[in-house]
């Protein structure tokens, strides 16, 4: 049985949780395109991650003790493959979701996800390159969008073969696999996405993701399938679980908000621009790109987050005021 994302009840994100001032507020239900994220995986009902996190945490050795620079930081870790899922965008060969499969289960990784598929699946081919890994497209999430994918997400982390106008930070396999582990190993839910085998991600997707990573290859024929994309990234993720944490320790109660809610959040943003008039809707040019960039460069946790909603309340408020004292 293939599980569809949105079956079952779930506790995954709900839109906007909170407008006030650095306070939660009240949610609102169904907000954008994703109010409801639960989901499915082998059949079984899995409930929203957001609030679990740090219950199964352990330390990395005999109490979770690490030094450096004569300071003990402790850190609550989990299994990072159990935080690590591989969402393949618009796929239209079902043999490439079986090759998929078999490239991660071979290197401990067991959640997939397809997002807006155009390959028939289930499908025998998929089933066949497979070989023993048919329980991962048994247990694959089917989503509409690459959005419903990662919607749960803290960090996103997309493929790209070819620099983009407007540069996302740009990793290789290696660092990209010591980032994603580093937080996945803290609970947090971390999606490595990968794009059509033609034309990869459309920029509207690339827009979705924190990181880009680009697989180094000979400058003259920089060819790979996408299969072996996904198996060169899922053995670097493989190491970097066998090896050491980067050196970076970020605060213990850090935990950066999901995709879907910075998604309501860049709408608002974008909704107060043009009521105060900073944002041309007849020359927007790339000014909520680089907007978007630069919240999802910081990823801000739910506390930040709240406070920045609470500004945009306030401002719209303020531009009502002011209208009706202009009339």
């Amino acid at each position: 049985m293939i599980a569809r994302k949105g079956e079952g009840k779930g506790e995954g994100g709900k839109g906007e949780r909170g407008k006030g001032k650095g306070e939660r507020g009240k949610g609102t239900k169904g907000e954008g395109e994703n109010g409801k994220t639960g989901k499915r995986e082998n059949g079984k009902r899995e409930k929203g991650r957001k609030g679990e996190r740090g219950k199964d945490g352990r330390g990395l050795e005999d109490g979770g003790g690490i030094f450096w620079g004569g300071l003990a930081y402790t850190l609550a870790m989990t299994d990072p493959t159990a935080n690590i899922r591989v969402v393949l965008v618009g796929t239209t060969h079902p043999g490439n979701i079986g090759s998929t499969a078999r490239a991660m289960k071979v290197m401990g990784l067991r959640r997939l996800y397809l997002a807006a598929i155009e390959a028939p699946f289930p499908s025998s081919r998929a089933t066949a390159l497979a070989t023993s890994a048919d329980d991962l497209l048994q247990s694959a999430v089917r989503t509409e969008t690459l959005m419903e994918a990662i919607a749960d997400c803290q960090l996103v982390i997309g493929t790209s073969a070819r620099t983009r106008a407007l540069p996302l930070p740009l990793m290789n396999p290696r660092s990209a696999a010591a980032h994603t582990v580093q937080h996945a190993g803290k609970g947090q839910e971390v999606a490595i996405v990968f794009g059509r085998e033609s034309s990869g991600l459309t920029n509207g997707e690339t827009d979705l993701c924190h990181q880009l990573i680009n697989i180094p290859t000979d400058r003259e024929y920089n060819s790979l399938n996408l299969a072996q994309a996904v198996q060169v990234v899922c053995y670097e993720v493989f190491m970097a679980c066998q090896g050491e944490l980067p050196d970076l320790v970020e605060p213990a109660d850090w935990v950066p908000e999901p995709a879907e809610r910075m998604d309501v959040f860049f709408r608002r943003l974008e909704e107060t621009l043009l009521a105060i008039g900073f944002l041309n809707p007849d020359q927007p040019k790339r000014l909520m790109q680089r907007l978007r960039r630069l919240y999802q460069r910081a990823r801000p946790d739910e506390n930040e987050l709240n406070i920045l909603n609470g500004i945009l309340s306030a401002t719209l408020e303020a531009a009502r005021v002011r209208r009706q004292k202009d009339r």
